[in-house]
């Protein structure tokens, strides 16, 4: 039986750690597959990392990986790229706007040959204006200074194949965009779009850091 390895990196989501779990297990034990879920804990300051290792301990598909400090979002998820042993690897955000649901669907086109299928978000429920303008203006500037196009409403929502995994770990840079080396490596890329709910729970604090976020992830 083919194995699928979730990654899923993680700051201050203490509050939900366990309806995620849920949900993803919910779609996973209906798939004929074996499966992982490997939570990375970005050094938060809150009690996720107590959520995860309880999770561990109930379920032995449920591995965590807690960093030493908040080294940031793009580090964490290279972190589980290299722990993921999967046929293929899924990586998602922990905090339900990378919907469970659509994960079918990403198996559905791995099976049709696809090596990396990866997600378009077309808007989320309920952003602010702010979060639209500063997606729109982080894209024009982003694609005007890089050589590899990068889609607006791109997100770290995708499958990978595990031939692409396994080459991406011989990147190596520091300070990496994901997505754009994801992009320029080549293979068969297919894309999902889908509309993001609203956070399950907690709130993330604006600031410059969080701001860059939600440029990356495709608001």
């Amino acid at each position: 039986m083919k194995k699928i390895s979730i990654v899923v990196p993680v700051y201050n989501e203490e509050e939900n750690i366990e309806q995620f779990y849920k949900e993803i297990c919910r779609v996973m034990d209906s798939q004929d597959y074996d499966f992982e879920l490997i939570f990375i804990d970005d050094g938060s300051a809150d009690d996720t990392r107590v959520f995860i290792a309880a999770l561990e301990d109930r379920d032995c598909r449920v591995q965590g990986i807690v960093l030493a400090r908040n080294f940031g979002h793009q580090a964490a998820l290279t972190c589980g790229l290299d722990q993921a042993d999967g046929d293929a690897v899924i990586t998602m955000d922990g905090d339900l706007q990378h919907p469970p649901q659509l994960v079918p669907l990403l198996l559905q086109q791995w099976e049709g040959g696809a090596d990396v299928v990866q997600t378009i978000r077309q808007t989320t429920e309920g952003v602010s204006w702010l979060k639209k303008f500063t997606s729109r203006v982080y894209y024009k500037i982003l694609n005007r200074l890089s050589k590899v196009p990068v889609q607006p409403g791109g997100s770290d929502f995708r499958l990978m194949d595990r031939r692409v995994v396994m080459a991406f770990r011989r990147y190596r840079e520091q300070a990496r965009f994901i997505r754009g080396l994801i992009g320029a490596m080549g293979y068969h890329q297919t894309t999902l779009t889908f509309i993001a709910p609203q956070r399950f729970a907690g709130k993330s604090k604006f600031s410059l850091h969080k701001m860059i976020h939600f440029a990356l992830d495709g608001i």
